[in-house]
């Protein structure tokens, strides 16, 4: 078998590049083709052999890879995939639209249908702070990426979905069928042993500082109810986050992963206030024992029980994430039950289930071939 993994751009080590790593840990040999990345920021990638296109000499200049977005189609279609003879995507973007070898297979890890593209045109206006004298330009691409992205899906013989938020989403933009595997967890999560309840203080909040995963959502209960609220992460929303917090708020910025599995072993909660297609952060959490406290939409619901492994709230409100916290404070939580539900997303489990899909892709490829061969030699 010879593979290449297709990733939509590896800049920082996030979610979609934890599913990476395992990807590559199966498969070390395996080249990793991306659009650009910048390795001193990818973790446990950063030794990986990483194949760029040529938009990674306009990241050097602009250092920001969401300002390239309408030109990764090309960058990716322009990917050599003739020496693989199997393609594992691993795409919430561009990735999958790699033009495959005829006589080859294809699987995309689907995080999500382009956002971008589909339902976050507005919000990528204004995170990105494009300029109004250029929004007319790029809605036009988008709408073309759009089109690109769609007729893309005719590329992957087998889609596979982190959750089943995606697994809908997968259906209704694409018109296509998905298994379902959730992301993984570390295992390094699961190494220590987990801290009783009464001994922990502050709620736990992990992510990047952008406007979407609502981190001023928590900030304004935690003033408000004078919570001690720990946040780890950096991002453009900072800076404003920081002149919003009051004195129970902490910023860590960011944290080494190794460090990491003490800090949510020792949280209360960890606070999840986003719609996530699917989310690694509470696996994290429940992995260390430690319950979450979560916007009731999205990946979570394949990941968290509620009131068993945490607490659902169903708006993002401060009065529905207060009334959260009221329920979490009248629940009692058992920390080793947490983690043995986690315990079914471990990396271990993940690196199975890929690699049985993988070969099961490659089988029925394979009887595909014999069969055509077979029709053609009677014909």
């Amino acid at each position: 078998m010879r593979l290449a993994i297709v990733a939509d751009w590896l800049t920082v080590f996030a979610g979609a590049e934890h599913a990476i790593a395992e990807f590559h840990s199966l498969w070390p040999k395996a080249p990793i083709f991306t659009t650009v990345t910048r390795r001193q920021t990818i973790g446990a990638l950063r030794e990986a052999d990483i194949r760029t296109t040529p938009l990674q000499h306009w990241y050097r200049l602009v250092r920001r890879h969401q300002l390239l977005l309408p030109w990764m189609p090309m960058a990716v279609e322009s990917i050599d995939l003739s020496s693989y003879d199997t393609i594992l995507s691993s795409s919430h973007a561009v990735a999958k639209g790699v033009i495959p070898r005829s006589g080859s297979v294809h699987l995309c890890y689907c995080h999500t249908p382009m956002r971008y593209a589909w339902s976050m045109e507005e919000q990528y206006l204004s995170d990105f702070r494009v300029p109004r004298m250029l929004r007319g330009f790029v809605r036009r691409r988008l709408k073309r990426l759009r089109r690109w992205d769609l007729s893309t899906a005719k590329r992957v013989d087998r889609f596979l979905a982190n959750s089943s938020e995606t697994q809908r989403r997968i259906a209704d933009v694409y018109g296509r069928e998905s298994s379902v595997i959730p992301p993984p967890v570390g295992e390094r999560f699961f190494g220590n042993a987990p801290v009783g309840m009464t001994q922990r203080r502050s709620f736990l909040a992990v992510g990047r500082l952008v406007p979407y995963k609502r981190f001023d959502l928590l900030i304004a209960l935690a003033n408000d109810r004078r919570l001690p609220l720990t946040i780890v992460g950096r991002g453009q929303e900072e800076e404003r986050l920081r002149r919003m917090a009051g004195p129970t708020v902490a910023f860590r910025g960011y944290v080494p992963d190794h460090d990491l599995p003490s800090l949510y072993a020792e949280a209360k909660a960890v606070l999840f206030p986003q719609h996530e297609d699917a989310g690694i952060v509470p696996l994290e959490a429940q992995a260390s024992g430690t319950p979450v406290i979560a916007y009731g939409e999205g990946g979570v619901r394949d990941t968290v029980l509620d009131e068993c492994t945490g607490i659902f709230f169903s708006e993002q409100t401060a009065a529905s994430l207060s009334e959260a916290i009221d329920r979490f404070s009248a629940t009692t939580f058992d920390p080793l039950a947490i983690r043995r539900h986690a315990e079914q997303f471990s990396s271990s489990r993940f690196r199975t289930r890929i690699a049985a899909e993988v070969e099961k892709a490659r089988e029925e490829f394979l009887r595909r071939i014999d069969v055509q061969r077979l029709e053609r030699g009677r014909g």
